[in-house]
């Protein structure tokens, strides 16, 4: 660390150096970027730019702070070493120099006291008329810059802080500010007495640049003596920080074919060290170049900038598809013997462009396909592209330039293989082109590179031959129209319909022809000669005929190989003739007895058409009498007629009206048709209101089948409210719920007849069971010896009867009461847990029932596994498990 001086400055500000010749004591070895010492230059004005230089720029370097680094790694000579510092204002060009003298540590400096310089609050005299008065005034204490990562001792003594009154006062200093007594502290400390400001530990640049601190001074009452003194501390950087490259592997591209200059990509490497010193600037170079076809040197590199740019021709993708440099970055300004170094990995991949056109495999393509197919691939075109697959510059797109007139054909490509596909899109007729030559051009998605032209091999031909097939026959014309007028007899001819076949080159006899649609039957053809006759009479009214027209559909086969068919489609015209005479629409009506209202609206209806239909002419018929004396009819329009009585009144009932109807046709056809005639009462409205005397006289089909429909749902209905009865009994019957006048549905206990407990409550003499010599009669019977299963002698206990409708309060008691009755009752069965089984004669064959003195338990068995058998079996394996015992 160089001695700083701060001395009082006078009251005249002069730019410049303090001082003509500036010594400095400093370490015999140097290193590169070391700071050595710092140079106090003074400007009067703050706003001046002040650049510093060196005489010996090679050795030594100023920087703007003043701080003398060096620029390379050397031993000071034993004689002092001297350079000149030079300070020039950019502006004004104005230049002021000094000397600097560098004196090597002696050997024995660490065992000398080391002197520290005093920063002393500073004072300022100004004369007047009066006496001498001191004033305080502000001073700006120049910075001390400490290198970083020092390695002490610890404490190191930096400066000593002290004021011109501790003479007469006892004063105690202080530092405040980061690293002092804020985060981070304990950093820099202060002996408050004699002042001493020390560092506790290395400082690291990259950290914390710079601190700013200010001292202190106070008595002992700890009031201000002397205004705070602001100290900055500058870490000096070093060179301990290696480059760091933002990615360890870049990527870049650059395109085939590219010309010397091209830029390709920028590789960015850090540096955490000071960028505006050299440990912090950088340099780049290219190591090595992998690999080194065409050239080693393919690419180079901007030593400062990153940007990597081509240097040489020669760039084939086809050849070469990427290029691997090994990229070092280089502090120090990329000095090899001084600076750090780190290396990463740059990989360019060479893009194709479209220098390589697509070539044919062969000059001439074959293929055939049958005639009038289409969608079918006809041949396969194969061409070869040295670019790079499945990119335009390599997907092949085939355009047809001769050969096609009609368009028959299109080319496909195959986006996997990249042939084109021959597809014939046209149906092709044999007898009309028996082959096609193509000419055919391969070109790219994207235009050729400059100054690439197609070859010859881009052109191809493709030869297509057309195979003969079996053709359908065909009608002529189809469909074929024939005007005729209705009613042509059955066994008339009626026209011919032959159909041709287009085979020409094929040997085959002629055609049969055969019936495929005929929806009413009215016709047949010939099979060998197609000419159609009829079967039945032509019926212009028929449903089968829409619009006057009747379609029919015939066949026509050949014997080729396969046998082929073709149809054609008759369309017969049929002309209306008058053969159908009119009928009276509708068939029934209603009018009134009296004569007003009593108007009855008819319509004629005659299924031919003009001029064989209306105006239709209507007439009553002169027999019987009675028609024309009670009816009269009149013609409102051609095909309507107004019916109504002629009388004042005609009794109600259903009457059948005769209606003769002339049509127009020529010649007229006319029909006599039965109205039905209604007549009833009616209201004032017009309305009927003598409703039964109609029905009494006959109903219509629609109200019988309504009638019909309502008994059958009646029914319906009936059956199912039955089975609905039936099914609520039968689970009343299975519940047996007990229900009290209130409807109040609870649980009850029902008591049900006691059944006994098996044989013992039949009259069965159980003595022919017993062993005969020990029969006894009951009356010789000790009292009170019986056998255990038998039922005691006693008179029947008296249960409580329960009443036919108990309330439903009463069943507790009624429960605890026959509860009572049975524990006191001791004929209850069962009479006792253990029976007896009495003797069922000498020499049967059966062994005892009984489980308990079966003959095969014995002592000898191991009932151990009952153990096994798991806790239901437990009781079990106590008993028979435990041994003697």
């Amino acid at each position: 660390q160089a001695p700083i001086k701060a001395t009082c400055e006078d009251m005249s500000c002069k730019t410049g150096f303090p001082e003509d010749v500036h010594s400095a004591v400093v370490s015999r070895s140097v290193h590169g970027g070391q700071p050595l010492l710092n140079v106090r230059f003074q400007s009067c004005d703050e706003n001046k730019k002040i650049h510093f230089g060196s005489s010996e720029p090679e050795d030594f370097r100023v920087g703007e702070d003043g701080v003398v680094y060096a620029e390379r790694s050397f031993q000071l000579s034993a004689e002092p070493t001297e350079f000149v510092v030079s300070a020039q204002d950019k502006e004004t060009q104005q230049e002021w120099q000094m000397r600097v003298k560098l004196t090597p540590e002696p050997a024995f400096t660490g065992a000398s006291e080391k002197k520290i310089e005093d920063i002393i609050f500073p004072w300022q005299q100004y004369k007047h008329s009066s006496p001498l008065k001191r004033q305080k005034r502000d001073w700006v204490i120049p910075p001390i810059n400490l290198p970083e990562n020092s390695r002490g001792p610890f404490p190191q003594e930096l400066v000593r802080i002290r004021s011109d009154r501790d003479k007469s006062l006892s004063l105690r200093y202080s530092v405040t500010g980061p690293g002092a007594d804020q985060p981070p502290t304990g950093i820099f400390i202060i002996n408050p007495i004699s002042g001493q400001l020390s560092v506790t530990k290395p400082l690291d640049r990259e950290q914390i640049a710079s601190f700013h601190l200010r001292a202190h001074a106070v008595d002992v009452n700890g009031n201000q003596v002397e205004n705070p003194i602001d100290i900055v501390i500058n870490v000096i950087d070093m060179n301990d920080n290696r480059p760091e490259f933002l990615h360890q592997v870049w990527n870049g591209t650059v395109p085939e074919g590219s010309k010397p200059g091209t830029y390709v990509m920028t590789v960015t490497a850090i540096d955490a060290d000071d960028p505006n010193a050299q440990n912090g600037m950088l340099r780049y170079r290219i190591l090595s170049q992998a690999p080194s076809s065409p050239s080693p040197n393919m690419f180079t590199i901007n030593n400062e900038t990153g940007d990597i740019i081509t240097v040489a021709a020669g760039l084939d993708r086809e050849k070469v598809q990427q290029y691997t440099l090994i990229i070092q970055a280089t502090d120090m300004e990329g000095n090899p013997t001084y600076g750090l170094s780190n290396t990463a990995t740059a990989v360019i991949t060479v893009t194709d462009v479209n220098d390589n056109p697509p070539e044919f495999t062969a000059m001439t393509f074959y293929g055939e396909v049958p005639e009038n197919r289409v969608d079918v691939i006809v041949a396969n075109l194969t061409v070869t592209d040295k670019d790079q697959p499945h990119t335009p510059a390599w997907n092949a797109m085939y355009r047809m330039t001769g050969g096609d007139p009609t368009g028959r054909f299109t080319i496909l490509t195959d986006p996997n293989s990249n042939d084109g596909l021959v597809t014939v899109v046209k149906p092709i007729d044999f007898e009309t082109n028996r082959m096609f030559v193509l000419t055919v051009a391969a070109e790219n998605q994207v235009p050729l590179a400059k100054g690439i032209q197609h070859p010859p091999q881009s052109t191809a031909t493709v030869s297509i031959t057309v195979i003969d097939v079996n053709e359908s026959p065909y009608f002529v014309p189809n469909p074929k129209l024939v005007r005729q007028e209705e009613g042509l007899l059955a066994g008339s001819m009626l026209t011919t319909f032959t159909a041709q076949d287009p085979d020409r080159y094929m040997q085959q006899t002629s055609l049969r022809y055969s019936k495929l649609s005929d929806p009413a039957n009215w016709l047949k053809i010939d099979p060998v000669n197609g000419q159609i006759t009829t079967t039945a009479v032509l019926d212009r009214e028929s449903i089968y005929v829409q619009n006057n027209m009747y379609n029919a559909t015939f066949l026509a086969s050949d014997n080729g190989i396969p046998p082929m068919s073709g149809t054609g489609t008759l369309q017969i015209y049929l002309l209306d003739i008058n053969d159908n005479a009119p009928q009276v629409n509708p068939k029934e009506a209603t009018t009134c007895e009296t004569l007003q209202p009593n108007a009855i609206n008819i319509t004629a209806v005659d299924p031919d058409i003009d001029p064989n239909a209306g105006p239709f002419a209507f007439e009553l018929p002169d027999t019987p009498a009675s028609i024309k004396r009670n009816w009269t009819i009149v013609r409102i329009s051609g095909d309507h007629a107004q019916l109504s009585l002629r009388i004042r009144f005609l009794e109600a009932g259903i009457y059948d009206v005769p209606i003769v109807i002339t049509d127009s046709g020529n010649p007229h056809a006319s029909s006599t048709s039965v109205l039905k005639v209604k007549v009833c009462q009616c209201d004032i409205n017009g309305d009927c209101t003598d409703v039964d005397r109609i029905v009494g006289a006959g109903l219509g089909t629609g109200a019988i089948i309504a009638i019909l429909l309502c008994i059958i749902i009646l029914l319906i209905l009936v059956l199912m409210f039955v089975v609905w009865m039936k099914r609520r009994d039968k689970e009343r019957q299975a519940k047996q719920l007990l229900i009290d006048p209130e409807d109040d549905v609870r649980d009850n206990i029902l008591k049900y007849d006691e059944e006994g407990g098996g044989e013992e409550d039949q009259d069965y003499d159980l003595s022919q069971l017993q062993q005969p010599d020990t029969v006894e009669p009951d009356a010789i019977k000790p009292v009170g010896i019986r056998r255990l299963d038998e039922r005691p002698i006693h008179a029947e206990p008296q249960y409580p009867v329960r009443s036919a409708a108990p309330h439903p309060g009463d069943i507790g008691d009624f429960i605890n009461e026959g509860l009572k009755a049975a524990d006191n009752d001791p004929t209850a069965p069962p009479y006792d847990s253990l029976l007896v089984f009495d003797y069922e004669g000498s020499g049967s064959t059966a062994g005892s029932l009984s489980s308990l003195n079966s003959s095969s338990s014995g002592g000898e068995q191991d009932y151990d596994y009952l153990n096994d058998w798991g806790p239901r079996f437990k009781k079990l394996a106590d008993m028979y498990g435990g041994g003697d015992d």
